[in-house]
């Protein structure tokens, strides 16, 4: 018996029966195919299994018959078009590819795989490429404009699937705006989708208009990336189209839009400092009215933290150092409840300082701290049954400790909210140089809540954060704005909701960024109308950015640069390709 590596087809009888019975098979009258102009489109709509349109996934079917010159153009992700007999059209997502045969002839045997081995290939007409496609929209004109509907007829059979080339009919099919702040080009797959415009790119938008609803900035936004996937040079571009833009108050003023940035690794000073890209990439900027190089009128605010001390080479901006004064806590207890502070002491907290600060002239925490020291007030307290000697006790030993962060060499920042927050200014506050972590967490939640209050507030103290259109942002949001069994953890989680949902009325939108946002409390993550998904290899954060799934299990095998946008309010979810260099400067070579 030879061995199957001399095997030669045609060398039995039993191959040449194979052989036979395939030609037997393939012995048919060739169609006579004589078009009267060139081919169009990639294929045709094929009835052959079926050709539906219905109110579920389960209920449509739609395939079509890919010709064998443009096979190597479809790829699962891509836009496809099919045209009704009248204006409209079926705007369609490929959502798979599959071979089907085109003989009756069972290709899965030895004789089929060893000549395939031994030639250059297979003739790929012998069988058919059906693409799967999903019913995104239907097109049509009103009014001399492109409009979409929700897909409610069904083609005919043979009817031409094209690919989608028309920059309108892909902006329109998938609901992205013309006009709004840049944040990338449509991609499929990583690679930027190709139309017959000049540029070819889809730019992909926000709304930021009122006429087509509320500017989606003060709807929210969250930025969430592995590290190294790129979504600080993101947010930094993101960031900068909103810089200078403009936004009507309630009052009818059109100031420009104030950015603070809460900044843990100091790199969003050097917005203010342009960036390094080729005189070729700016122009392809301009063209498409996309915001680039340094914004001048920015500052970084330095918090005055005893034992640490701020020195930067790497950007150019101006630093502003700032102190937070004691008498921020009179308002908010629970940026001294440190060390877990539980309800009932935190009622003790509450009632100590409200009596600290109506019969104290200082204000500062070491007068508090002496304040508790006395005696003859905690006896006092006790014997009245005002606070029990143990709640006492707790309350004074778990507020040690804040005496670096309040009262420091600088001026307080409630002294410089006319520079802090400026119409049209980045106001970066870095705390990468404080190494002790309470002292950073009260620091940034002290400055967000001033700026929180103000906006809420019907009676502001200070008018410049109520009238001023503000951009909030904070990166490693995790860190700050996590569920956590404490009444800190609480009291921040409510602010910030309540602002979350205030925040279209009052123009103030949050910018979250993080790395983790499975970790972010719920309260918060429900009020973000805009998510932004780059590189996650996590897979619980991956879960808890709540995706369609189709670009969910994309997410793990993004390139940097490559993002996933989920914006009801906006678009039809999709993918998204970043700018290729930062628009400003960015990294510290």
């Amino acid at each position: 018996m030879s061995d199957l590596g001399d095997f030669e087809p045609g060398a039995s009888a039993a191959s040449e029966s194979v052989d036979a019975a395939t030609d037997d098979e393939r012995s048919f009258e060739p169609v006579e195919t004589t078009p009267q102009g060139e081919d169009r489109g990639l294929g045709t709509l094929s009835a052959a299994a079926g050709l539906a349109v219905g109110e579920t996934d389960e209920e449509t079917r739609l395939r079509a018959y890919v010709t064998v010159g443009n096979r190597s153009l479809v790829r699962v992700g891509r836009y496809a078009i099919a045209d009704y007999p009248d204006d409209e059209a079926l705007f369609c997502r490929i959502s798979a590819l599959s071979y089907a045969q085109e003989f009756e002839s069972d290709d899965a045997t030895e004789i089929h795989a060893r000549r395939a081995m031994r030639t250059d290939g297979i003739d790929e007409a012998d069988y058919k490429l059906m693409a799967t496609l999903e019913p995104l929209a239907v097109l049509y004109s009103e009014g001399g404009e492109l409009r979409r509907r929700m897909a409610d007829r069904v083609p005919k059979p043979e009817t031409v699937v094209r690919q989608a080339e028309d920059k309108i009919e892909v902006k329109t099919g998938l609901k992205v705006p013309d006009d709004g702040v840049f944040i990338g080009h449509l991609a499929v797959g990583g690679e930027k989708i190709r139309t017959a415009a000049e540029p070819p790119t889809v730019d992909y938008r926000l709304k930021d208009d009122y006429d087509a609803g509320d500017p989606l900035v003060f709807r929210h936004s969250l930025v969430a990336g592995g590290t190294g996937s790129g979504k600080t040079h993101a947010s930094k571009n993101i960031l900068r189209q909103y810089l200078g833009r403009t936004y009507e108050m309630s009052d009818g003023r059109t100031p420009g839009v104030a950015v603070v940035q809460f900044d843990p690794q100091d790199e969003y000073a050097q917005m203010h400092d342009d960036g390094e890209y080729p005189d070729e990439f700016a122009r392809k900027l301009d063209a498409e009215g996309i915001e680039h190089g340094g914004h001048a009128d920015t500052k970084a605010f330095v918090p005055a933290v005893a034992g640490a001390s701020y020195a930067a080479d790497h950007h150019r901006a101006q630093q502003v150092a700032f102190t937070l004064p004691f008498s921020m806590v009179r308002s908010r207890p629970w940026l001294v409840a440190g060390a877990g502070l539980n309800d009932n002491q935190y009622q003790g907290l509450t009632s100590l300082l409200e009596r600290f600060f109506e019969t104290h002239d200082g204000r500062t925490y070491s007068q508090f701290r002496s304040f508790l020291d006395d005696p003859a007030l905690k006896e006092e307290l006790h014997e009245g049954g005002q606070i029990h000697e143990a709640t006492f006790d707790a309350v004074k030993r778990k507020t040690r400790g804040f005496g670096d962060i309040f009262d420091g060499d600088a001026p307080p920042i409630t002294d410089l909210v006319h520079k802090f927050v400026r119409p049209g200014g980045l106001t970066c506050v870095p705390t990468y140089h404080i190494t002790d972590s309470r002292a950073t967490t009260t620091v940034v939640l002290a400055v967000a809540s001033l700026l929180i209050d103000e906006k809420l507030s019907n009676d502001p103290e200070f008018d410049r954060i109520k009238e001023t259109p503000l951009i909030l942002g904070m990166d490693e949001a995790h860190n700050f704005l996590t569920d956590a069994d404490s009444v800190q953890a609480d009291k921040v989680i409510g602010k910030f909701s309540e602002a979350a949902k205030q925040g279209r009325k009052e123009r103030l939108g949050l910018f979250l960024i993080t790395q983790d946002p499975q970790d972010i409390a719920d309260p918060v993550f429900k009020q973000v109308n805009t998510t932004v998904v780059l590189n996650l290899g996590d897979e619980d954060a991956i879960r808890s950015v709540n995706i369609p799934s189709t670009l969910e299990e994309k997410v793990p095998y993004f390139e940097k640069g490559q993002m996933a946008i989920y914006s009801p309010d906006n678009s039809e979810p999709v993918e998204v390709v970043g700018l290729s260099h930062c628009v400003t400067r960015h990294g510290r070579e």
